[in-house]
C-alpha cells in the first residue's frame, strides 16, 4: 500500500460486541447499507438475532464469541461496567484482528455527564493491555446513536476522529467511517491521546441536552 492509498474493504466482514445497544445496532444499520457483512454479539445470541432481524440487510446475530471468531474487525460498543470482563475472556478470538473500541467511560448524576477515571488512561489504552495480540483503534465515540438508527437521516454532518499505534488499521477504520454517508474519519493521534477524545463525550452530551440536539464533530481546514 502506498502512503495516501486507500486501504480496500471489499469483503470485510465486521463483528459488533454489544451490538444489541443503540450504538451497536446503529453502527450495524450503517455497515449494513454500505454493503459489509455484518454480524451482531451479545452475550445472549437470542438477542443479538432478534436485533440482526429488526436491522435486516443480511445481518447475523450471535454469541459474542462466535462473532468474535467470524470477523476480520471487530468494534467493542459494549457499556463500560463489561468492557475488560468481555475483551479479556475473547482475546485469543480476537488475536491478529483489529478491534475499534468506541466505549466511553462516563458516569452520570444530578449534575449531568462526567468522565470516569481509567487506570490504563482510557478505554482504548485498557484494550490494547488485554488484547497484545490485537491491533486496537479507538474510533465512533462521538457519533449519534439517534442519527445512526433513524432511517430519515440518509446524510451524517460530522467527523469521527480515529486513534492508533498501527498507521494500516487506523487508515482502515477511516476509510471504514466514510462509508457512512457525510462521514469523515479523520487521524487524531496515537492511543495515549484517547483520553481526553472518550472525555469530551460528556460535554456532548450537555450541549445535546442544553439544545435538545445531536451534535457531533466536524474538524476544520483539512
Amino acid at each position: 500500500m502506498t502512503e495516501h492509498a486507500t486501504p480496500s474493504l471489499d469483503g470485510l466482514v465486521i463483528a459488533i460486541l454489544g451490538g444489541t445497544g443503540d450504538q451497536g445496532r446503529g453502527l450495524a444499520h450503517r455497515f449494513a447499507m454500505a454493503g459489509h457483512q455484518v454480524i451482531i454479539g451479545s452475550r445472549r445470541p437470542e438477542r443479538a438475532q432478534a436485533a440482526a432481524e429488526e436491522i435486516g440487510h443480511g445481518v447475523r446475530g450471535l454469541a459474542n464469541r462466535d462473532a468474535a471468531r467470524e470477523a476480520a474487525l471487530v468494534i467493542a460498543a459494549v457499556p463500560w461496567e463489561g468492557h475488560a470482563e468481555l475483551l479479556s475472556g475473547l482475546a485469543a478470538e480476537l488475536a491478529g484482528k483489529i478491534v475499534v473500541d468506541c466505549v466511553n467511560p462516563l458516569g452520570f448524576d444530578q449534575c449531568g455527564a462526567y468522565p470516569l477515571p481509567v487506570p490504563e488512561g482510557s478505554a482504548a489504552q485498557q484494550a490494547a493491555a488485554l488484547l497484545p495480540d490485537s491491533r486496537v483503534v479507538a474510533a465512533f465515540h462521538h457519533v449519534s446513536a439517534v442519527l445512526l438508527l433513524d432511517p430519515g437521516v440518509a446524510h451524517l454532518d460530522q467527523d469521527v476522529l480515529v486513534l492508533g499505534d498501527d498507521r494500516q488499521a487506523t487508515d482502515l477504520v477511516q476509510a471504514l467511517a466514510a462509508r457512512i454517508p457525510g462521514v469523515r474519519g479523520v487521524y487524531a493521534g496515537r492511543l495515549r491521546n484517547c483520553g481526553q477524545i472518550e472525555s469530551l463525550t460528556a460535554n456532548l452530551v450537555s450541549i445535546n441536552r442544553r439544545y435538545k440536539a445531536h451534535a457531533g464533530l466536524r474538524i476544520t481546514d483539512i
